[in-house]
């Protein structure tokens, strides 16, 4: 399949030549706070399948694993891109709103992580939630 995406003013650009491993939502504290929504839907692919164009800035922060994640974003126009768990080397999230229109339109989401801080007015249940990270 593969997948393509850009930032809002497009000057990061990035590429999988990979299917998604998981596509998800992801309810924690800091994906609201970074998207400034409920949840930030995530696509979860193998990092050395992606390439990124462009300049690119991350804030990083201790996750629940105690490592960092590092947040990636267009420093451009503030769209976040993708957050790279140190926790889980082998992956990144990409943030599935920066996908292309015809492979967002494709995202089938089943997973759900973080559901201890799902907003009690969020009333969609996918097929495999977590309270915390999957094992």
């Amino acid at each position: 399949m593969g997948l393509s995406g850009h930032c809002l003013c497009g000057a990061v650009k990035y590429t999988v030549d990979a299917d998604p491993i998981i596509v998800g939502y992801d309810h924690c504290d800091d994906c609201q706070r970074q998207t400034g929504s409920t949840y930030s839907l995530v696509v979860v692919v193998p990092k050395d399948k992606l390439t990124i164009t462009g300049t690119t800035k991350s804030y990083a922060k201790a996750g629940s694993s105690g490592k960092p994640v590092h947040r990636v974003f267009c420093p451009e126009c503030g769209s976040p891109i993708a957050h790279d768990p140190e926790a889980a080397p082998p992956i990144i999230a990409l943030k599935g709103g920066t996908l292309s229109d015809e492979d967002k339109k494709a995202l089938k989401p089943d997973t759900e992580i973080w559901t201890v801080g799902k907003l009690p007015f969020c009333s969609e249940h996918l097929a495999k939630p977590f309270a915390h990270m999957p094992e």
